[in-house]
């Protein structure tokens, strides 16, 4: 776990979430974070790869927001870990997906993650790699080194290692309560 930060690191937003200045987010206007949220150094968001649609309005006659990465509360993103949008060509069109990650999940230093979903109460480990359209439901830990294939369901309270990632075995069901993010937003 990381040591108190230098003050003046990380721009804290209205909803509480720590933005390093020293990582890259491309594409902001794409991105939701749900509140409470740490990004640290060098890490990367990649909100401009998104499916471009002609611009579309609602039944109320506003424009749609075609949202590419959806984080939720109480995440924590290591240092230099990548997001991605799955992508695909389907018909013979090339198009971008959007992420979905839940609340309190962490993302271990070096880790990229192009998955579909990711559920509530998840640590992905460092050095991991999650592929497209991975799908990793609630209370799972995915351990240092993992590389989850393309297209995977981890099913919930799952402990996953290897290359490629298998499930070696069940977490109790109490496993939420060591997953919980607030003590370590607190340290940030």
């Amino acid at each position: 776990m990381p040591a108190k930060q230098v003050k003046g690191e990380y721009i804290e937003t209205d909803t509480g979430n720590k933005v390093s200045r020293k990582c890259n987010i491309v594409g902001s206007q794409n991105i939701i974070l749900g509140g409470k949220t740490i990004i640290q150094a060098e890490c990367t968001i990649r909100g401009d790869l998104r499916r471009t649609t002609a611009p579309s309005t609602s039944s109320s006659g506003t424009p749609q927001n075609n949202v590419a990465i959806a984080i939720g509360r109480y995440c924590f993103l290591s240092r230099s870990s990548v997001l991605r949008p799955p992508c695909k060509t389907l018909k013979g069109q090339f198009s971008y997906y959007p992420m979905k990650i839940g609340d309190h999940v962490f993302i271990g230093e070096g880790s990229v993650v192009e998955a579909a979903v990711i559920g509530n109460w998840v640590k992905i480990g460092k050095d991991c790699v999650i592929g497209k359209f991975a799908i990793i439901k609630d209370c799972v830990k995915i351990e240092d080194g993992t590389v989850i294939a393309p297209n995977t369901v981890i099913p919930s309270f799952s402990l996953v290692r290897g290359r490629p990632g298998m499930v070696v075995e069940e977490l109790p069901e109490t496993a939420s309560e060591g997953l919980d993010l607030k003590q370590l937003y607190r340290m940030i």
